[in-house]
């Protein structure tokens, strides 16, 4: 045993043809290098699980966190933002440094097994050896724990993780460029750090709220509708042309009123010959305050009280319609189709209901109402979309309809008459009520669950 332990390595002096006490001038004990190579190891895990865990706390932590820590002045919020502020730099200088580690960790421990047994066989260990720890105490229980304490640890590393974008500076600057110049060869145009977190996850994580019980029906539904509101068109949201009131630009005051008071509506569209040429809006305040302090022409006519309004296409986005009536300060605006014909208005009022749901009067129904758990009654105005977050089956939308009104008319291909019945996917809808060539009113059914779906919903609700 003395003479093993004053040997020196015998796969230092395979490599190099100088024996390393020749190097040092002094013999190295076996036991001291195995003992500075096993602390070594050991420094390196600690460095690896290191790495691993900031990737995910630093990519996991969201900026408007990131903004809320920095504005409280926690300690460390503002290295956390000025490594983020750079992503692409932040996440190489983690993998250049992870994979140091790593290897450094794989070439120290077959250096250590050579001095025992040989070579292939300290291969062979060092390899399966080193990766069973690295993925255990180097990978899966730091992410683990990166994972739970996203923000704390977040906070805890970005020090060291600055310290060491500057010891790899010149690592981190080479791999920095040729990943960005890969990317580019490749047509890559999605940056491998972007956020984790998707729009479709984020509706998943809703639906999965709602059956936990987190989130309120009502609440999902509103959520839908306000990762729908940048894919909605005005014609989705917009009064038809059916249901418009206007009056003539020859209209008197007085006549503009009563129409107001008979409609229930605080605006009206003008128009010069028919609805096709709408001039202005007129707006019930202004016309009773004209009314109560006497009319200033003297003849009651509504000119000096038209205010300009905008004409948009069908297809134009609500989200973009919402800021451009903010910025003309306009309530109401005309809807039109290609040809220029008016298709229908839109309101302020329209927009906001497009997040928050339909806002009723007293004497006006449920948009949808739900008769029991397979059966409901809809007005045939309502979105196809809007169904489909009630019922269990997605009935679908074509180009021509988005309508429940229309999804009828397009599978019947022609005038339906009331109490007729249309199946699709096994729903039953049937034609309530019809008022001239309009749909007004349909019963929904959705097909019975079947044997095997009823026992799934049985177990799960015990």
């Amino acid at each position: 045993m003395a003479g093993l332990e004053t040997t020196t390595l015998s796969i230092v002096d395979a490599v190099y043809p100088t024996p390393l006490a020749a190097v040092v001038g002094v013999d190295v004990p076996t036991s001291l290098v195995a003992a500075v190579g096993i602390g070594t190891l050991l420094v390196l895990l600690i460095l690896s699980g290191f790495f691993s865990s900031a990737e995910i706390a630093m990519f996991s932590l969201a900026h408007h966190r990131i903004e809320a820590l920095v504005e409280d002045g926690v300690s460390g919020a503002e290295t956390v933002q000025a490594l983020k502020d750079d992503p692409h730099r932040l996440l190489v200088t983690i993998l250049v440094g992870n994979n140091l580690v790593n290897i450094a960790m794989s070439s120290i421990a077959t250096g250590l097994l050579a001095m025992y047994v040989g070579q292939g066989e300290a291969v062979l260990a060092a390899t399966f050896g080193v990766t069973a720890v690295v993925l255990l105490f180097g990978e899966s229980a730091p992410k683990s724990y990166a994972i739970e304490n996203t923000e704390s640890w977040a906070l805890a590393v970005a020090g060291p993780l600055r310290l060491s974008k500057c010891v790899l500076y010149p690592l981190v600057v080479t791999f920095d460029r040729l990943t960005r110049l890969v990317n580019r060869l490749t047509g890559g145009d999605t940056a491998v750090e972007s956020s984790y977190v998707t729009r479709d996850e984020i509706r998943e994580l809703i639906r999965t709220g709602e059956n936990e019980g987190i989130i309120e029906a009502d609440e999902r539904e509103m959520l839908q509708r306000v990762f729908r509101f940048n894919d909605t068109i005005a014609k989705e949201v917009m009064t038809p042309r059916l249901d418009v009131t206007a009056v003539p630009r020859t209209a008197t005051v007085d006549d503009a009123v009563a129409k107001c008071v008979e409609s229930g509506h605080t605006r009206l569209p003008v128009y010069e010959g028919g609805l096709d040429t709408v001039v202005g809006v007129v707006e019930l305040s202004d016309l009773v305050r004209s009314y109560r302090n006497g009319d200033p022409a003297g003849d009651g006519s509504l000119e000096a009280h038209i205010e300009e309004t905008l004409h948009v296409p069908e297809s134009k986005q609500v989200d973009e319609l919402f800021r451009e009536m903010r910025h003309e300060r306009v309530g109401q605006v005309v809807v039109i189709d290609e040809f220029g014909t008016t298709e229908g208005i839109v309101t302020t009022e329209d927009i906001v209901e497009a997040v928050v749901g339909e806002t009723l009067d007293t004497q006006e129904e449920e948009p949808i109402e739900t008769i029991d758990q397979r059966t409901i009654r809809v007005d045939g105005e309502v979105n196809i979309e809007d169904v489909n977050d009630v019922i269990g089956v997605e009935l679908p939308e074509g180009e021509e309809f988005e309508t429940i009104a229309g999804f009828v008319f397009n599978r019947a291909g022609r005038l339906v008459e009331p109490g007729e019945t249309f199946e699709y996917d096994g729903v039953e809808l049937t034609v309530e009520r019809v008022d001239n060539t309009r749909l007004k009113r349909v019963r929904i059914v959705e097909p019975s669950p079947s044997p095997s779906e009823e026992s799934s919903v049985a177990a799960s609700s015990s």
